[in-house]
């Protein structure tokens, strides 16, 4: 049973039924038999993947299972594979650091080659990839699925080595940096003071992770009765919390009901580890606020081949940031039809989770083999994304939506998207890393 601070959680159901809706929960999230697959196609193709993080590796073994004979190369630098949806987890002391942690390797089907190396041009006219120690790879079809890149160095005065130190946290810069979080977020709900909590004003990852570490972070501190210690403060970078009205509305609630203060249009700019003081620009100009306790989320862009390639968009609120500009619905590129893109990296409304990464995968596969058969694919996208939002310890919101807004629950009748539900706590903290897993390996 999960721990909290060292205490076991209160639950007013049984051992038994605990497990039983562990399994239920695993059921509701796909981990049921996977459908027969389509009969293979013979080909000869020469297929690049950018990038063996969740959208490479599920893409990989798909392809490996979809094609017969197709030469797939994956180039990715990185040795380790992590499991991101885990990084709340272990900032919350549930999880050990190790937690979303293997080798990329592991992962990735026997008949598909590895360069460990990273990409360091892409020419899409001479459809090929140059890598970082000068390897020419040719490619007849490229999917690109490179996820995004961190922008640390835009937070003036801020480095990693400050996580963990002065009431600095970090969450989404790695698994040893969660764990530092969560070390300095267990002495501020000790010690009580500013807490301050803000995300950037680009895209990015999860947008849901800031708000469900601002829940945590008080329920810890309710947890240990030291709330009336501490202040709450969340600065949003736009008029709103969250993109989806409705769920919006809800979040603004359950701040108002928290005792959270709140500000809009604040992004961050710098922060002042000396003076424990972060600076926001503002409509009405920069302004400071003081913290005891940050989670220190930066901006978020295309990483930096991308963006010096002709693959992102031209024009538009994406072009700044570098995503790629790719059809919404099948993910194709709008001006290179050989390439793909699946995962953060796509220049599309919606889609930065990994749940939206499951829904991906399989409409890339789709128009990419039918292209190999010189068809025209089917399936679409519809900007499915899946945020299951924390709310407390034990408690979570199963968000789900589309690029529409709406909200398109999975299990309607069982699992209400609004309600802070235990079994949509369970599908986060227990039945999610088994989908992942299987979606890993081509079979969810």
């Amino acid at each position: 049973m999960p721990v909290y601070g060292g205490k076991e959680l209160e639950m007013k159901t049984s051992r038994r039924q605990f497990f039983g809706l562990a399994v239920g929960a695993a059921a509701l999230t796909g981990l049921q038999v996977a459908p027969a697959r389509a009969a293979k196609v013979k080909t000869r193709a020469k297929i690049v993947i950018l990038g063996a993080g969740a959208a490479g590796t599920a893409m990989a073994n798909r392809l490996d299972e979809r094609l017969d004979g197709a030469e797939i190369t994956l180039i990715d630098g990185r040795k380790q594979h992590w499991y991101q949806p885990g990084f709340t987890l272990i900032a919350a002391g549930l999880k050990p650091a190790d937690y979303s942690v293997t080798q990329t390797p592991d992962w990735l089907p026997r008949s598909a080659r590895l360069v460990p190396e990273y990409a360091a041009e892409i020419d899409p006219v001479g459809k090929k990839v140059i890598t970082a120690g000068g390897a020419s790879v040719e490619y007849d079809y490229l999917i690109v699925a490179l996820g995004l890149k961190l922008d640390w160095d835009a937070i003036e005065g801020f480095s990693l080595d400050m996580v963990g130190k002065d009431g600095i946290g970090a969450v989404y810069a790695g698994p040893e940096y969660a764990a530092k979080t969560w070390a300095a977020m267990d002495t501020f709900t000790d010690e009580g003071g500013e807490g301050l909590f803000y995300r950037p004003a680009t895209e990015m990852k999860c947008a849901g992770a800031p708000l469900k570490y601002t829940f945590i972070t008080d329920d810890y501190a309710r947890k240990k009765d030291t709330r009336d210690k501490m202040n709450i403060t969340y600065a949003a970078h736009s008029k709103s919390f969250f993109g989806v009205p409705i769920v919006n509305e809800k979040v603004r609630m359950l701040f108002e009901d928290r005792g959270f203060e709140t500000t809009f249009d604040h992004v961050l700019k710098a922060i002042d580890p000396g003076k424990k003081l972060a600076t926001f620009s503002t409509p009405e100009g920069d302004t400071e606020l003081p913290y005891d306790f940050t989670n220190v989320i930066p901006p978020q862009v295309a990483p930096d081949v991308i963006r010096n390639s002709d693959l992102p968009w031209h024009e538009g609120k994406w072009a700044a940031q570098g995503w790629l500009e790719v059809d919404k619905y099948n993910l194709q590129h709008v001006r290179y039809p050989e390439i793909f893109s699946v995962g953060d990296i796509s220049g599309v409304p919606k889609g930065k989770t990994a749940a939206s990464v499951k829904w991906q995968v399989p409409v890339v596969e789709d128009h990419l083999v039918a292209a190999i058969e010189g068809k025209e694919g089917t399936k679409l996208y519809n900007g499915y994304t899946s945020c299951p939002l924390i709310t407390r310890i034990g408690r979570a919101m199963l968000i789900e939506f589309d690029y529409n807004n709406n909200l398109v629950p999975s299990f309607p009748g069982i699992v209400a998207p609004l309600e802070e539900l235990w079994i949509s706590w369970l599908m986060k903290e227990v039945a999610l890393k088994a989908t992942y897993n299987a979606m890993l390996r081509g079979k969810a």
